[in-house]
């Protein structure tokens, strides 16, 4: 089996390395068919890997590939770790990033035009973009699959390297160099945690080897750090890998790269913020589980963070008019969710909603990318409108993302969703009231941002310029096959997937579990205690708060943004008149963006700027420089004197000098 692993990770990498390196020798096709070819051979072997853990046909394979380096006893191997919890990783990842190559063929058909005239940046492009998300799903599965720290940090890097160049893809565009700087910069912030957290592994468990550390975690459950008056251990280790995931899963207030990132191709906005990137951090924390067991504190900080994320984010969608934000904002707020429940210690539910949001989230970025295909590339969704009839495939896979997302019974989110909210009700974890209202409350705010967005712009009257009008068409299949594709599981994987993710012992049974979750903090088991099958799971959510207010927030959004706008198409501007300073909070985003451009942006520039005058104007200019040639200027003006030129001045000095030496050396 290893070569099979082996196969799954280099596949995809060289396919990167053909359309990135031979890219203009081998043209377009020659590209996309070869990293295409490469992620289809990884998805395969992914989802056959996870298909022998389902009929319990696998066994857990945990080895060294290659060791780097050993120092001291440490070992720093590249290795796999591949249990049920990879598997489902891999199959998610790949089926994903499938999806995406695809689409891209006719995504990025025109990606010439959006080059200026003779620009360099622009030549094979289209070959270079194929070779960047193939990378990106490299770097992915080498997260996900390492056994060991060192290979976990190599692949956190990576995605954050390639995501810097997919988000800044359109290099020409100063708002996508801004976009991708500012991932860049946001995500050193959490990784200069996460690599603090990664050393004090090192430095108290002496190993950097999953296994090693899991089983060694226990006997340090106890250990104090000096640090504050004395931390614990595993307290400050679970904050400080948390804030790595902050950074990458986008929780506040380290969220505030994710928006702009769709500055980037619309393919790359489906792959970073549905299946690859964001949900890394999500991944961490759940095999880090036998960690955080034994922190509260850890949990209940994970759990407020993710709580607040979740709804906070989901308000600020209501405001905002790019199609492509407001499903941005939607991911925000979903991570919010999945966060939450690792901090309930509902792992389970975690990567269960992780899973379930791929599909629904890659399909609703796939549907907005046609949308803008045909919109001729606007995304200003107050332009759009009645695009259902000119559109129909768009349409319906766009309503199934639509009805997922907000957790309409019997769809995959409906299943997802409810388990989180549910198992965060029976936490008892400080926080957890909090957590439990906000999620409950945001249940409300998704369906209403979701449906304002569709309702503006597949219903109502058509609100487009008539260019644009007159050329509105269906996408082509290499568009549609794909959000179709994606469509199917977005219904039905939920049913398939809740019994054996949930409900059974399918993570627990074998000598290795991937999930570890104290008795004390099993937030699942009731619904395991209560559990009598899909239709009844769905039948008791249609009588839950969570179904009414998804509902209630359907309703408005078909009032508001459907009949009433209709009626007068300048309601959603006087909504957001009449919503007064609540409105300009929530299009200020709460004041992160300026906060961080004023203190942090403008509070380095300033700083640079002192140090600049004082360093190096005053201190090594003035002084250093220009200040030791003016003294030498000065002595030498001096000294010049004492070359007189007459050769008794010249005996003279000599005599001296011989007398003086003479002296001091019978002296001393």
């Amino acid at each position: 089996m290893e070569n099979v692993y082996l196969t799954i990770v280099l596949a995809p990498l060289l396919g990167a390395i053909v359309a990135g390196f031979f890219g203009g020798r081998i043209g377009r096709k020659g590209a996309h068919r070869a990293t295409i070819a490469g992620v289809a051979v990884s998805a395969a072997l992914s989802l056959w890997v996870l298909a022998r853990f389902i009929w319990g046909e696998a066994t857990v394979f945990n080895g060294p590939v290659y060791t780097w380096l050993v120092s001291d006893g440490m070992h720093f191997e590249v290795g796999f770790l591949v249990d049920k919890l990879t598997a489902v990783m891999m199959a998610t990842v790949t089926f994903v990033s499938l999806m995406v190559h695809l689409y891209t063929i006719g995504y990025m058909a025109d990606d010439e035009h959006n080059w200026p005239h003779g620009a360099l940046s622009g030549k094979n492009s289209y070959q270079r973009f194929f070779s960047y998300i193939s990378l990106f799903t490299f770097s992915m599965l080498m997260l996900v699959m390492s056994n060991n720290f060192m290979q976990l940090f190599f692949g956190w890097e990576a995605v954050g390297l390639v995501s810097y160049l997919l988000i800044g893809f359109w290099s020409t565009r100063e708002s996508a160099v801004f976009a991708n700087l500012k991932a860049f910069l946001v995500n050193r912030v959490g990784d200069f945690g996460f690599i603090l957290g990664i050393a004090a592994i090192g430095m108290y468990f002496g190993s950097m080897d999953y296994a090693e550390v899991f089983a060694k975690a226990p006997e340090l459950a106890d250990t104090q750090v000096a640090i504050l008056g004395g931390v614990s251990l595993m307290t400050l280790i679970g904050i400080l890998l948390f804030i790595g995931a902050m950074g990458k899963s986008a929780q506040v207030p380290l969220h505030v790269w994710l928006p702009d990132s769709m500055e980037g191709p619309t393919p790359i906005s489906a792959l970073i913020h549905a299946a690859t990137m964001v949900t890394a951090g999500v991944f961490m924390v759940a095999r880090m589980s036998p960690l955080y067991e034994l922190s509260e504190t850890a949990l209940s900080f994970i759990l407020i963070v993710g709580a607040s994320t979740a709804f906070f984010m989901g308000l600020i969608g209501l405001v905002q008019n790019d199609i492509k934000r407001v499903v941005a904002y939607s991911t925000l707020s979903q991570l919010g969710y999945m966060v939450t429940a690792l901090g309930a210690s509902a792992y389970a539910a975690g990567i269960f909603h992780l899973m379930t949001h791929a599909f629904f989230k890659a399909l609703l970025f796939l549907a907005a990318g046609s949308v803008i295909i045909a919109m001729h590339h606007k995304q200003d969704i107050s332009h759009m409108g009645g695009l259902r009839k000119y559109m129909p495939i768009t349409w319906l896979t766009a309503l199934i993302g639509s009805l997922a997302l907000i957790g309409f019974p019997g769809f995959s989110g409906f299943f997802s969703k409810d388990a989180i909210i549910e198992a965060v009700g029976h936490s008892e974890l400080f926080g957890s009231g909090y957590a439990s209202l906000l999620l409950t409350a945001g249940v409300f705010v998704t369906a209403l941002y979701s449906f304002r967005m569709y309702f503006l712009v597949f219903h109502g009257r058509e609100r487009m310029d008539e260019h644009t009008k007159h050329h509105l068409h269906e996408s082509p299949w290499v568009v549609t096959a794909p959000l179709v594709l994606l469509a199917i599981p977005s219904v039905f994987i939920g049913w398939f997937a809740i019994e054996p993710m949930l409900i059974g012992d399918w993570w627990t049974t074998g000598d290795w579990s991937p999930i570890v979750v104290a008795a004390s903090h099993d937030t699942l088991q009731p619904l395991r205690e209560h559990w009598h099958g899909q239709a009844a799971f769905v039948e008791h959510g249609t009588h839950a708060l969570p179904f009414y207010l998804a509902m209630a927030g359907l309703a408005l959004a078909a009032l508001i943004w459907w009949v009433l706008h209709a009626w007068n198409p300048r309601i959603d501007e006087l909504l957001q008149v009449f919503g007064g300073p609540v409105t300009r909070v929530l299009q200020d985003k709460y004041g992160f963006d300026d906060f961080n451009q004023r203190f942090f942006a403008g509070g380095s520039r300033d700083l640079g700027r002192k140090l600049w005058i004082t360093g190096d104007r005053t201190v090594i200019d003035g002084a250093m420089v220009n200040g030791s040639a003016r003294t030498v200027g000065r002595l030498a003006l001096r000294f010049r004197h004492l070359q007189t030129g007459y050769l008794y001045h010249y005996a003279i000095a000599m005599i001296v000098g011989l007398v003086g030496l003479l002296t001091v050396f019978v002296t001393l």
